[in-house]
């Protein structure tokens, strides 16, 4: 079947409630509320619903940006698919470091739809990608193929960052569930707000201590 004829969200859910798979979502991100609590920014800034998405559009093209300490710099292939109405296609290589490892780079093949109306971007992992020039990709095998949910909720004003991430384990894994709790837990913005706020936005951004 072509990536472009795949039902993205339909995918995500059914994987999403598999049997044996390690399905997480981590909380949900009031980006304004931790920038004012936690960053001093200069100028001052804030996030809206539109410039959140904008910055999950600019991530899901250039990924190694965005997250350099999990996309290894310079290894992302993007394969553009057609847009449809408010969704975009694509296919994206890229060499990301196992979760329980970071120590090694694995190959992540996704197959990915942006939503530019509901604000939903989705991204599949495969095992193999035959490119338009002939190439085959194949996945890493250090660790299970996943598929992951970035989305924008809330208002405009004070828009939500939304991640969840399924694992297509055979069985829950309790250490993978683990690492993602502890992701959870972050007090600050995850590294894609600050290289936005920082790069794309100028701004200049400093963490406030945050007592345990």
């Amino acid at each position: 079947m072509d990536f472009e004829e795949l039902d993205h969200e339909a995918l995500f859910e059914e994987a999403w409630v598999g049997v044996g798979h390690t399905a997480v979502e981590l909380p949900a991100v009031d980006v304004n509320r931790v920038l004012r609590e936690r960053y001093e920014v200069r100028p001052a800034v804030e996030f809206t619903a539109t410039s959140l998405w904008d910055m999950e559009v600019r991530k899901a093209a250039a990924p190694d940006k965005y997250l350099p300490n999990v996309v290894k710099p310079g290894s992302v292939e993007w394969f553009p698919g057609a847009r449809r109405g408010a969704f975009q296609y694509f296919t994206r290589v890229s060499e990301q470091r196992l979760w329980l490892d970071p120590t090694v780079f694995g190959v992540v093949i996704e197959h990915g739809r942006l939503d530019h109306a509901a604000r939903r971007a989705f991204f599949l992992g495969v095992e193999e990608f035959r490119a338009p020039d002939g190439r085959v990709f194949e996945a890493g095998t250090g660790q299970p193929l996943f598929h992951v949910e970035h989305s924008v909720a809330g208002t405009q004003e004070e828009p939500l960052n939304l991640w969840r991430i399924v694992h297509l384990t055979e069985r829950p894994d309790p250490a993978m569930a683990a690492f993602f709790a502890e992701m959870g837990r972050e007090r600050y913005l995850r590294e894609f707000n600050e290289v936005y706020l920082r790069e794309d936005l100028n701004r200049s951004l400093e963490r406030r201590s945050v007592l345990v």
